[in-house]
């Protein structure tokens, strides 16, 4: 995924953002934003540089539950005072434009709902410069070790502690799973016929050397030979972008 230059500051920023809706529970019933949370961070350094959340009360306030189903969810007495989308729709503004938007499954729903919520009060949406979805990023790079490509069990999987669905704790989780998943990633490309279960006679250690003024890396025998156990897992063979379904709900 390219990451652009969003011309502000003359930095090159990414923005992870999250909606928290209803769920529709009725046909001809649609979605609702009732909570909107963000961090820009530096790509370089993955730096927060800014963050932003707010509750936002929706039009109609009967297409919210009087008690959640979740410790830390959103409640009708939640947001009966917080602001209107068409209030906080400046700040949103400013803080998705002219950056490159992440974020899990934002394709499919968020940027939608995006939209959605600007069309309402009859305003252009803000627009990204790029786009980087975790869901379709990890599913080709990373695969189903944790079961599934839901943030919740990939949080799970890396030991992260349990998804809030609260809209800046799920962005925040968003970028230490991709942190944790590259890290991964990064060992195994490092040291494949160890890490990929492949290696049968003695260690390998990977050496840089530079040649020409290039920097070469290649594996090496290492000297010792130890009796060490083959480390391995099931490889998972991530789904195909054909063989997705559409998706109406979060992940």
């Amino acid at each position: 995924m390219e990451a652009y230059n969003s011309g502000k500051e003359g930095m090159i920023e990414i923005v992870f953002f999250d909606l928290e809706t209803n769920v529709p529970n009725r046909a001809g019933q649609r979605f609702w934003v009732l909570e909107f949370g963000a961090i820009v961070v530096c790509p370089q350094k993955l730096v927060e540089l800014e963050s932003y959340s707010t509750l936002i009360r929706p039009k109609d306030l009967s297409v919210v539950s009087l008690k959640s189903s979740r410790c830390d969810g959103i409640t009708r007495a939640a947001v009966a005072n917080a602001p209107s989308f068409e209030q906080v729709a400046d700040k949103i503004f400013s803080i998705l434009n002219g950056r490159v938007w992440a974020g899990h499954n934002i394709q499919r729903f968020d940027c939608i709902r995006i939209k959605e919520a600007f069309a309402d009060i009859g305003r252009p949406a803000p627009e990204p410069v790029g786009m980087i979805d975790s869901l379709g990023v990890l599913t080709e790079k990373f695969g189903r070790r944790s079961g599934n490509m839901k943030m919740a069990s990939l949080a799970t999987y890396f030991g992260l502690g349990q998804q809030k669905h609260r809209s800046l704790d799920d962005v925040r989780m968003n970028l230490e799973v991709l942190k944790h998943c590259a890290t991964v990633l990064f060992l195994e490309s490092s040291l494949p016929n160890v890490l990929n279960g492949k290696w049968q006679g003695s260690p390998t250690i990977m050496t840089i050397s530079r040649t020409n003024g290039k920097l070469q890396y290649r594996e090496e025998a290492s000297q010792k030979s130890p009796q060490i156990s083959s480390i391995g897992y099931q490889k998972s063979v991530p789904y195909t972008r054909g063989s997705l379904r559409k998706v109406t709900e979060r992940v």
